[in-house]
């Protein structure tokens, strides 16, 4: 078997595009992006697959509404959960799904975290895919290396997108992500400013709570793409963070429609800034993901 040949290519064979999401920090918002882009992707018409690699705090489940489902075995190997239901357009696997109980920990050494994100990377099946979005730990640990390691044979499909806060803090370790893509030349499609100021729901008044720009001067002055800014959205918080139980309490034409869960997503504020926001990456063609991730 050629180092090209390997069953993490084979499986990914239907896969167009790999995007990593990566953030220097905890508590950036780093998996409400990786949601975020996988309802708008999906709301694009594109075939999205979720890989929630964060396995010591998997919260993409929760995210996107699918808490309590488990990992089923077919023929074909693990059968992702889908978020769209019989759609089966926005298809998501996570250590999550295999855990008893939310509240269990896990607790695993490096070598049996490689050895799950490798069957999560040969073993599920993907189908085809437009778009596979992987959700990384904070920082840059044992995860990232293995995932590098493992998708090598499909790496000129790869390329990042960065999530920071304005504060220095998060833009310090933002830079210590950058300098990972560059060791392992992942390139890099731009970096998000994500809670960049707080939108009162009450008179609109935005206050930056955690300062503003710092993450658009870091991005023009590493070369990199300025993706767009987000602020906080307290509807989006709330949306994402009771997605499990939101049938309780949505209107009638919310449990009616297609996909709940997106339709919800399409009245927040947060949509339409995040649609703008990856505009670039929805036009870029297939050659772009190659391009450089700064000096």
């Amino acid at each position: 078997m050629s180092t090209t040949d390997t069953p993490v290519s084979r499986r990914l064979a239907g896969v167009k595009r790999i995007l990593v999401v990566l953030a220097g920090k905890g508590g950036v918002g780093k998996s409400s992006v990786s949601a975020q882009l996988a309802l708008c992707l999906h709301k694009a018409g594109k075939r999205v697959g979720v890989l929630d690699i964060d396995l010591t705090g998997p919260s993409v489940p929760r995210m996107l509404g699918l808490d309590g489902n488990g990992v089923h075995q077919s023929s074909m190997g693990w059968v992702p959960v889908y978020a769209d239901g019989s759609t089966a357009r926005l298809a998501c696997m996570s250590v999550g799904f295999l855990l008893k109980r939310r509240e269990d920990s896990v607790v695993w050494r490096g070598p049996k975290k490689n050895a799950m994100i490798r069957q999560f990377l040969s073993d599920v099946a993907w189908g085809q895919l437009d778009y596979l979005i992987i959700d990384t730990p904070p920082g840059t640990s044992d995860e990232h290396l293995s995932m590098m390691e493992h998708l090598a044979p499909v790496a000129d499909r790869m390329s990042a997108i960065i999530v920071t806060t304005p504060q220095a803090v998060a833009l310090a370790d933002a830079a210590k992500c950058l300098s990972f893509t560059r060791a392992v030349s992942l390139p890099v499609l731009g970096l998000i400013e994500n809670m960049s100021g707080y939108v009162c729901p009450c008179c609109g008044e935005v206050s930056n709570v955690f300062s503003t720009g710092g993450g658009q001067e870091m991005a023009r002055r590493e070369g990199l793409t300025f993706l767009g800014s987000l602020p906080v959205d307290t509807e989006l918080v709330t949306l994402l963070d009771a997605a499990e139980g939101a049938q309780a309490d949505v209107s009638v034409e919310d449990q009616q429609a297609e996909f709940p869960l997106l339709h919800r997503y399409e009245r927040t504020a947060s949509f339409k800034l995040f649609h703008q926001a990856i505009g670039t990456l929805l036009q870029a063609p297939e050659a772009q993901l190659g391009a450089s991730s700064g000096p």
